[in-house]
């Protein structure tokens, strides 16, 4: 993180402007402070500095480094962006257990072991620093890996776990909320074939589950997650039809595309829904890797 500073030319204040503008909260106090020490960052303040930094397409990169050091592994591997998170466990759910209150002097073993940490991940993070050219990251959707969905008329709000605003259903629906309080779910793009995907939530504690559109009941249309990934919802990305980014997500087994609900495209806490095709700016997303 030291080093991802410096080659950023940031102060501290800067940084803490930057993160603002981004939706993020890092106070430079905190900034200072997590800098100064060995001990692993929240995940929250990592992701938002690796955002004010400039490196904002890799912040899972970052995490999944972070999480492997938190889940007390020996050695720090090659950190890919496409990595499948069927590689290993999952990693929230490991930080989470990390983190449970243990019997006396099994939590002194876990800080030793993130201290025996440090020495690799200053070596990982070398690897993990944006390139220094500072071409714009591809507008493409990439091929699977960790991503956020994000409507394009509001960059700075995620499809993540919300609910229904009429309480008629009580599980997780798919909503725009805004990104930097939406670190969980984890969102991955999974290949299923012919040009196809699955759009994976990893929960630390619900698990895997998969965006399954709902075919009857309250909610009909909306996105759900759904435990069986092999009975879910396959999504074709359309490019935008004109120069516009982002993509239409349209799902593999129906006519419509994945909209905003009603004429709440900007509301925060607005559901995900399959509407009628148009050329309506709440039907367009961006798909930004990290």
């Amino acid at each position: 993180m030291r080093r991802l500073k410096e080659r950023s030319g940031l102060t501290y204040r800067a940084l803490e402007e930057r993160a603002a503008r981004n939706g993020d909260v890092l106070a430079r106090s905190t900034l200072s402070d997590v800098l100064r020490r060995t001990s692993l960052p929240h995940p929250d303040v990592l992701a938002a500095f690796v955002r004010a930094c400039g490196d904002g397409q890799r912040v899972g990169v970052w995490l999944d480094a972070r999480d492997r050091i938190a889940a007390g592994v020996a050695a720090v591997p090659a950190v890919v962006p496409g990595s499948r998170p069927d590689d290993a466990t999952d990693r929230s759910g490991a930080e989470e257990t990390a983190a449970r209150p243990r019997r006396r002097g099994r939590g002194r073993v876990l800080t030793l072991v993130a201290s025996l940490m440090v020495p690799p991940l200053a070596l990982g993070a070398w690897g993990l620093l944006p390139d220094s050219s500072g071409a714009p990251a591809a507008s493409r959707a990439p091929s699977e890996g960790w991503v956020t969905i994000r409507p394009a008329r509001t960059p700075d709000l995620c499809l993540t776990d919300g609910r229904d605003r009429e309480g008629a259903y009580a599980s997780a629906v798919a909503a725009q909320l805004p990104c930097a309080r939406a670190t969980v779910p984890r969102t991955y793009l999974e290949p299923a074939g012919d040009g196809l995907y699955r759009i994976q939530w990893h929960h630390p504690e619900e698990g895997k589950g998969c965006l399954t559109v709902m075919s009857t009941g309250p909610v009909k249309g909306m996105l759900e997650p759904r435990d069986d990934c092999s009975e879910a919802t396959r999504f074709r990305l359309a490019a935008a039809a004109d120069d516009g980014e982002g993509f239409r997500l349209r799902p593999a087994d129906g006519s419509g595309c994945i909209g905003i609900a009603d004429d709440d495209d900007t509301t925060v806490g607005a559901e995900a829904i399959e509407e009628r095709c148009t050329d309506a700016a709440d039907q367009r997303f961006l798909v930004r890797t990290g």
